[in-house]
């Protein structure tokens, strides 16, 4: 039987207007009825993000499996940014399902900034080294009793088999469009890359948009819905998938990432990057998503150097 976990089927999103959010702010927070509910512009997938008045957020679930991830947020994330050196979103409140909407939810304290993208980042070396070090001082916060990877994180954490179907899948779909061999040796190489299997925190989704900016600089760090304790080398994509050649290393220099735990991060930048790809691919109105992660999928291809790491083992 085999042990690798099944990410299950596609998750059943709902809808979330202003007016609804309006109404169970009133009802279970009167002393908050009066302030101005607004959708937050790109608010994300896995949760419907409101403006509530212009310190606050609403974050309502879009579908049962992302709702596990309430309680696990309103218990660790207090505890989290205590040892943290940047601002991360904390709660302020958790709302109850009712008749109009069926999961908890949560309010925040809304921090300001805007998503990390390269041509608004000052100095992509201190970035990336800024970045890192918020990484060291999460992975040194005591992992015991921390969420284990699992359905409430899609697996983060983990093993990397657990995406091995939708990595064939996304080369199915770009069938002559990508140097498939190529793809598939890397792939191997960090499903062949050993964890030394001690659990340490990580954020599980460390992407441009979760990267808040000010002045250029790293200011904070959001959305820890795929948080958890396990693997933490799903946080090491950004490697690929915003950091520039340099930043790259530094990066890596100040994580002290051996060279397994690169190998495995190089890998969740490359399923990540394909299902962008294969999900894109031949859809006019999505060009420009396929042009980025076309462009960073030609990026970890051209980053990967065979002798760096261990020859992949043959399954048996």
């Amino acid at each position: 039987m085999s042990d690798v976990p099944d990410l299950g089927p596609v998750p059943q999103r709902i809808t979330v207007d202003a007016e609804q959010v309006r109404r169970l702010v009133a009802d279970q927070f009167p002393h908050l009825a009066d302030l101005p509910v607004e959708p937050v512009a790109n608010g994300g997938w896995d949760n419907w993000t409101f403006h509530l008045g212009p310190d606050l957020l609403v974050r309502l679930p879009s579908a049962a499996e992302y709702a596990l991830a309430v309680d696990k947020e309103h218990r660790w994330l207090p505890a989290l940014a205590a040892r943290l050196p940047l601002p991360i979103p904390t709660p302020v409140a958790k709302g109850r399902p009712d008749a109009s909407y069926p999961y908890p939810w949560s309010i925040y304290r809304w921090l300001d900034g805007e998503p990390a993208s390269l041509d608004r980042i000052d100095d992509p070396a201190r970035f990336a080294i800024d970045l890192a070090e918020f990484l060291v001082a999460l992975r040194a916060v005591d992992a015991a009793g921390g969420p284990q990877p699992g359905v409430h994180n899609w697996f983060r954490g983990g093993t990397l088999r657990t995406y091995d179907k939708l990595v064939e899948q996304a080369l199915a779909e770009l069938d002559g469009h990508v140097h498939a061999e190529l793809v598939r040796e890397i792939w191997a190489t960090a499903l062949d890359a050993r964890w030394d299997g001690v659990d340490r925190w990580f954020h599980g989704d460390i992407a441009q948009g979760n990267l808040l900016l000010a002045d250029g600089q790293l200011a904070a760090v959001i959305d820890f819905g795929t948080c958890g304790v396990g693997d933490p080398a799903c946080d090491l994509a950004i490697a690929w998938t915003l950091l520039t050649a340099e930043g790259r290393q530094e990066f890596r220099a100040r994580l002290s990432v051996d060279d397994a735990a690169w190998a495995r991060g190089r890998g969740w930048a490359l399923w990540k990057t394909l299902a962008t790809c294969a999900s894109t691919f031949d859809a006019p109105e999505d060009a420009a998503e396929f042009a980025d992660a076309h462009r960073i999928l030609a990026g970890i291809l051209s980053d990967y150097v065979p002798s760096t790491v261990t020859k992949p083992r043959r399954q048996q």
